[in-house]
């Protein structure tokens, strides 16, 4: 039991100290953070697909990772695509 309790107050504290960073992140930088968060999602897309074999429960959390995760590596390279794109003498 206290186990979860610490479990739920450290995600209560990394969800309010992600959304302080990120509003403090200039436009700037955004998209520069977005693609090193593609390799973080990688590592978590990696790790759903290790998890997806042990239990319906556990199957159910790995496909929700692997969704999610697809869902923000993909959209970060398409915007970083779009982004190298503007760059790119015509």
């Amino acid at each position: 039991m206290e186990t979860y309790i610490l479990l739920g107050f450290v995600l209560l504290l990394s969800i309010f100290l992600g959304l302080e960073l990120i509003a403090k992140v200039p436009s700037t930088l955004h998209t520069p953070l977005m693609s090193g968060a593609n390799a973080i999602s990688g590592i978590a897309l990696v790790g759903a697909l290790m998890l997806s074999s042990d239990g319906q429960m556990q199957d159910a959390l790995a496909f929700g990772a692997i969704l999610f995760a697809s869902i923000n590596v993909f959209g970060g390279y398409l915007v970083t695509n779009r982004m190298l794109s503007m760059f790119k003498k015509k």
